[in-house]
């Protein structure tokens, strides 16, 4: 196990750590003032000339003027940019070939821990691109794929570190071409939309069956009744059943118009709220409707014509659901992608004239929000967790790289160190 990078600074300074160190468990009691750099907050706007104190895993002050505790680690940050860490809120990372159990259509219970893969080096990529937290989701084979996992990029920690302590817990819905493609060609339902939803329909109908079963046994036990007979166990109905009741953030992907609009009847149908639509490449041709529900979206920049019902695709789409009242995240669904989710949110501030807090807050803020974690990250605010990054150039642009990297206070990726600093878990990784 390694601990992260700047638990050696009072000690060894930036450059005195080589990447293979054998080192210990991280403390989160680092104390650092990041300090003369811009900080974009998302929150607060930007501030010239500003400071960034960080103790023991949390923000503790920031601005133009934060006085310097003698026993902090003072880092010089002068011509280069602060940014809270970047959310993606739709990664497969971690996950090797594991992403869809595609020998049933409906599959919740399939958890995405029981595969996670920490030591995959795309993890780490980005992380040097400035991601310190991401929603690792199933494939979209399945309509129902299983439970989410939410990760911080502690590469280099064991698994449990690496997960997001008290992150709400997150389930994959698909429809489209995707789940008609892999059961069509199977000669099984769905190969049509119809079938998606039916099944998808047929899935939460027996769910809401087995939680009544449930609930009446419950309720005969709480009274004494010492002959109530206790229902099977089924872990794929115990998943959906807890979709009814609220419990998990449902996040769905989908492209069309008319998509949104069933997912949204079915939700109403069976009482469960949805989290977020990811893709959503037509979002723009019904806004209304998805903010009213309070529905989020996870979008692409500029994606589009890679599959059929990617046609309709516009670059203004994000914008366009945003000034609807949509809130509106930019997300990777690519090891690639991840590390330059900077430059695609760059982007929407050329297509639509999104502003920079407009803009960052898509890559921050809100995937913080369609996770659940947006009182613990995706902005520079006090309490929150010191999950922070240092540009070299302006963040929301090409000319901007990671430098440093923190994630709870603590330094997981530094560009002045060999190998940036990347453990290295496997002999010859």
């Amino acid at each position: 196990m390694r601990r992260p990078l700047l638990a050696l600074i009072p000690l060894l300074g930036f450059a005195a750590l080589a990447p293979a160190q054998d080192v210990t468990r991280p403390t989160g009691k680092n104390e650092i003032v990041i300090r003369n750099a811009t900080l974009l907050t998302v929150t607060h706007g930007r501030i010239e000339n500003g400071s960034v104190y960080i103790k023991d895993g949390k923000i503790v002050a920031f601005g133009a003027r934060v006085d310097v505790p003698a026993s902090a680690t003072v880092i010089e940050a002068a011509g280069k940019f602060v940014t809270p860490g970047i959310i993606d809120a739709h990664s497969h990372s971690a996950l090797d070939d594991d992403v869809n159990e595609a020998t049933s259509p409906v599959t919740p219970h399939m958890r995405m821990q029981d595969a996670f893969d920490y030591t995959d080096k795309a993890v780490y990529r980005s992380l040097a691109g400035g991601v310190t937290t991401s929603l690792s989701l199933h494939g979209s084979a399945n309509m129902i794929g299983g439970q989410a996992i939410v990760f911080k990029h502690k590469y280099g920690l064991g698994r449990d570190q690496m997960l997001f302590a008290g992150a709400p817990r997150s389930i994959k819905f698909a429809s489209g071409e995707n789940p008609k493609r892999v059961y069509g060609a199977l000669k099984q339902m769905p190969s049509t939309r119809m079938g998606n939803f039916a099944v998808q329909r047929q899935a939460l109908a027996e769910a809401r069956d087995y939680m009544h079963e449930w609930d009446q046994y419950e309720a005969k036990v709480a009274k004494g009744d010492a002959d109530a007979k206790r229902p099977k166990r089924d872990l794929k109905l115990e998943a959906l059943a807890e979709v009814l009741r609220g419990h998990f953030l449902v996040q769905i992907h989908c492209y069309r118009a008319d998509e949104f609009l069933t997912e949204i009847a079915i939700a109403r149908e069976f009482g469960y709220k949805i989290r977020a639509f990811h893709h959503a490449l037509e979002a723009y041709k019904v806004p209304e409707e998805i903010a009213q529900e309070g529905i989020a979206i996870a979008t692409f920049a500029d994606w589009w014509g890679y599959k059929h019902e990617a046609w309709d695709a516009i670059p203004w789409n994000a914008v366009m659901a945003m000034r609807k009242g949509v809130r509106v995240a930019i997300k990777s669904d690519s090891n690639d992608f991840a590390r330059r989710l900077n430059q695609e949110a760059g982007k929407i501030m050329r297509y639509g004239g999104a502003t920079e807090d407009e803009a960052l807050r898509m890559i921050t803020l809100n995937p913080a929000w369609i996770i659940g974690v947006e009182d613990r990250v995706g902005s520079i605010d006090v309490g929150k967790d010191a999950d922070l990054v240092i540009w070299d150039g302006y963040p929301l642009s090409s000319y901007g790289r990671p430098d440093k990297v923190f994630i709870d206070g603590d330094l997981y990726f530094d560009r002045s160190l060999p190998g940036y600093g990347m453990p290295q878990y496997k002999e010859g990784n």
